[in-house]
């Protein structure tokens, strides 16, 4: 086999591989025999060495060459990319420049190559952990939440005004120069003073108003209101106030405190409701720093990564985007019209997104390599287990899923992601152990139940992509 290389543009090669016309001929023959299994010739058996010619004449050369052509090209190719050690990022593009028998068989591979990858630094980085203060105003918002989830709705007094917070019905009918528009119009629409379900500032405007009051409601259209015919336009809302309904409070005592906790005093419940406010914070910290730490870790890698991999991300982010919304009877088309955005505008809101993510499964992907990180076969039993009680379905139909499917490896190099990014973390300047581990724990009972076997390491998925 000959190997040449010609770089078409920064990111694209074209790979020309000659083999010499002795392997051709094999690959003939081997055809030759293969469809000889196939063919129903009169005269011949099934299997029986059918002479070349009555071959030709019954399938037709083309058939046999092309057939021959078609097997050495995978088997070439295959042999090609070993050899010089290339994953594509991109489907491979062939084209057979001679395939004559008795002559050397050519072709060129075009494709886009994994980039070549030098990790920087990844042990001992270290990054500050900010733990945000609780304030008390943080601790009365929570327990002011809780006492208008357990708050009693009281009918208003006659002649009582609307107040924040307040719950009322009214009609409206909305126009726009004059003319009504579609959704514009609902008759005892229910609305929380407050809440803010309503655009712009026409739940204020209704403040200080009382049941049987008509008035108008003026309020401008966002430029990116999912409905493009009023998007940035200016509504005049004709509204009638049907009924008003106060929030009663709770008193915020003691009693309250026995009511909405196990606690016996209001004292101990605030002094709990920091407690987890503090626990909150604290963990909202170690998140950050961690991804600070993987993020200096992506920094320090040097690759100049094809925008063909951020390309395949966003797609893939995009159809488990329309997968989520059909299980919500929701096609993407119909969400993008919903939301004011086509699909191309989707894809670039998601750009960004997928090459960090793109970057961070490179790294730890080559950190696995270099750590020589593999995956257990209790890790991938305890990952079955999960995925199992996710989906409802028992292990070894799950196991056979990913086995059949091919997304064992997938799954395998998922796991041994996790492991890679725990070794980054663990390895942090003045870590301790992360406390969620990224291998699990030994499951003999899950391993009973499974029949997938792991390989001895996963390869690196996005090399497929």
């Amino acid at each position: 086999m000959k190997l040449t290389q010609k770089k078409i543009d920064d990111y694209t090669i074209e790979l020309t591989v000659t083999e010499d016309a002795a392997e051709f001929s094999k690959a003939i023959k081997r055809t030759v025999k293969m469809l000889s299994e196939r063919v129903n010739i009169r005269g011949f058996r099934r299997g029986s060495n059918i002479p070349l010619k009555i071959l030709e004449a019954n399938v037709g050369k083309d058939t046999i060459i092309n057939e021959a052509s078609e097997f050495l090209l995978q088997k070439s190719t295959r042999e090609a990319l070993r050899i010089l050690n290339l994953v594509p990022v991109t489907e491979n593009k062939a084209d057979v420049l001679t395939n004559e028998e008795g002559k050397d068989f050519v072709f060129t591979l075009t494709f886009t190559p994994f980039p070549q990858v030098k990790l920087g630094e990844y042990k001992n980085l270290d990054a500050e952990k900010n733990v945000e203060p609780v304030t008390d105003e943080q601790v009365d918002e929570q327990i002011e939440q809780m006492r208008k989830h357990h708050a009693k709705l009281i009918d208003a007094a006659e002649g009582d005004a609307i107040v924040d917070g307040d719950f009322i019905t009214l009609d409206y009918t909305g126009t726009i120069d004059g003319e009504k528009f579609a959704g514009g119009e609902a008759k005892d629409q229910p609305l929380e003073i407050g809440a803010h379900k309503f655009i712009g500032d026409f739940e204020e405007q209704l403040i200080g108003a009382k049941a049987g009051d008509e008035l108008t409601v003026k309020v401008t259209f966002p430029d990116d209101y999912h409905a493009k015919d009023v998007a940035g336009k200016e509504a005049e809302f004709a509204c009638k106030i049907n009924s008003i309904k106060h929030r009663e409070l709770p008193d915020l005592d003691d009693e309250f405190a026995k009511k909405v906790s196990t606690f016996q005093t209001l004292d101990e419940y605030k002094a709990d409701i920091r407690k987890n406010l503090e626990r909150n914070a604290e963990r909202r910290a170690v998140e950050a720093q961690r991804q600070a730490v993987i993020e200096k870790a992506v920094e320090n890698m040097t690759i100049d990564l094809p925008p063909v991999m951020i390309e395949n991300r966003v797609t893939q982010m995009i159809n488990d985007m329309s997968a989520q919304l059909q299980t919500q009877g929701m096609t993407l088309e119909q969400y993008a019209a919903f939301s004011g955005a086509d699909i191309e505008q989707i894809r670039e809101d998601y750009r960004e997104t997928a090459k960090k993510n793109v970057l961070t499964d490179i790294l730890l992907e080559q950190v696995a390599d270099a750590e020589k990180i593999s995956v257990t076969q209790d890790e991938l039993n305890f990952e079955i287990s999960m995925m199992s009680q996710m989906y409802c379905t028992p292990p070894k139909q799950i196991a056979k899923y990913l086995q059949d499917s091919g997304q064992l490896l997938n799954v395998m190099s998922s796991i041994r992601r996790r492991k890679a990014m725990k070794f980054i973390i663990d390895n942090m300047a003045g870590a301790t152990p992360a406390e969620a581990p990224a291998e699990a724990p030994t499951d003999k009972s899950a391993e009973a139940s499974t029949t997938a076997e792991a390989p001895t390491e996963a390869p690196a998925t996005d090399k497929d992509n």
